[in-house]
């Protein structure tokens, strides 16, 4: 390695990479451990799933070392072209004939070697087009109003996309972590509270004129009075994170990864991770994500510091959206919140969710390298 290269390697953050790298160690051991019964079930192979996250881990590392090598200003150069491309494949996705349905529910893109999930990267881009509003605008920001909810507007329609596929959980993550960021950008905080309420509003009274929405709604509120119809789902976790006790059951040896719980190596992973790890292992987990949000956070007041407001507003962004998802993911898994179908980040088996994660990180890392002192931290 020439000392160029290496120079360049030591602007890396490298507390970050070791956080994400540990993250996504444990996600591969729990994937493989994960999937091993619902793999055979229906491929008759057991390490199926495993085999391909690998693949899509490697895959993952190299887009993210691709986008790790883009200044950002590029990205805020071109804010509106990415924005462009976010909306065209959220309305890509909805054609008939071009998006791919699975479970009455329309959001992927057959690509042959794997399916696409649009909504993954069109966030990705969405993030990007608000923070360069942020920096371009930003009196117009601080000042309220109309330059307020001006950068909401396509935000509106993205989350509008999103629950005609139908995504919910996607277009709620969206609109919390945009409003979320608005607030940290120094948007005031009654307008912002506004806002709040009247998405609040709205997004319940979409949620209630589904009849299938309300019975997630009931079913969350009291699980073992349909324990198997509405509350199964749920049921099964609560079961499976009950049996972790402390010190879990340990690894391999779930019982509800066994054909009980769904999903068990996507969406409620997480439910399989406690059994077989127990409390120590959650609070293990709670502190990757919470040395994750002190990273990011801390990258992004560098960055202020440094006048780089578009860098700040990046990692910003990117911290709120992978700890604010694993959080969510974490509250259905527990029942704190309604079961909807959000992936745990660097846990769950995909490579569209996995591959966004990895392209965050890169993110962040540029941002750190980009307002990294000359020589090192």
């Amino acid at each position: 390695m020439t000392a160029a290269m290496r120079q360049r390697v030591q602007r890396l953050d490298g507390e970050l990479l070791l956080i994400v790298a540990l993250l996504l160690g444990a996600g591969l051991v729990m994937v493989a451990s994960a999937s091993v019964a619902v793999a055979d079930r229906a491929w008759g192979e057991p390490e199926r799933y495993f085999d391909r996250q690998l693949l899509y881990t490697g895959l993952g590392l190299l887009v993210g070392l691709a986008v790790l090598r883009v200044p950002l200003a590029l990205y805020q150069r071109f804010s509106f072209a990415l924005l462009g491309l976010a909306l065209g494949g959220l309305l890509l996705v909805l054609l008939p004939g071009v998006g791919v349905s699975v479970n009455g529910a329309q959001r992927w893109l057959d690509l042959g070697l794997m399916r696409l999930q649009v909504s993954e990267f069109a966030r990705l881009g969405l993030f990007l087009y608000v923070a360069a509003y942020a920096v371009r605008q930003r009196e117009a920001l601080l000042a309220g109003g109309w330059g307020l909810f001006k950068p909401l507007l396509p935000i509106l329609l993205a989350a509008l996309l999103l629950l005609a596929e139908p995504d919910f959980g996607a277009a709620a993550v969206l609109l919390a972590v945009v409003l979320a960021f608005l607030f940290v950008a120094g948007a005031p905080l009654l307008h912002c509270a506004a806002l709040v309420a009247m998405t609040v509003v709205a997004m319940y009274l979409l949620a209630v004129i589904e009849p299938y929405r309300v019975e997630r709604l009931l079913s969350f509120r009291d699980p073992w009075a349909q324990p198997f119809d509405g509350g199964f789902q749920l049921t099964q976790s609560l079961i499976a994170i009950g049996r972790g006790h402390l010190f879990g059951e340990g690894l391999g040896n779930s019982v509800q990864k066994l054909l009980y719980l769904p999903e068990t190596h996507t969406d409620f992973i997480f439910a399989v991770f406690a059994e077989e790890f127990g409390l120590a292992g959650v609070l293990l987990l709670l502190a990757g994500f919470t040395l994750l949000l002190r990273a990011g956070w801390r990258l992004a007041g560098r960055a202020y510091d440094a006048g780089a407001d578009f860098a700040g507003h990046v990692c910003v962004l990117m911290t709120l959206w992978l700890v604010l998802q694993a959080g969510l993911n974490l509250g259905v898994n527990l029942g704190l919140l309604p079961t909807k179908g959000l992936p745990l980040p660097f846990f769950s088996y995909g490579g569209s969710h996995l591959w966004a994660c990895l392209i965050a990180v890169a993110l962040l890392l540029r941002a750190g390298y980009e307002t990294a002192p000359e020589t090192g931290r």
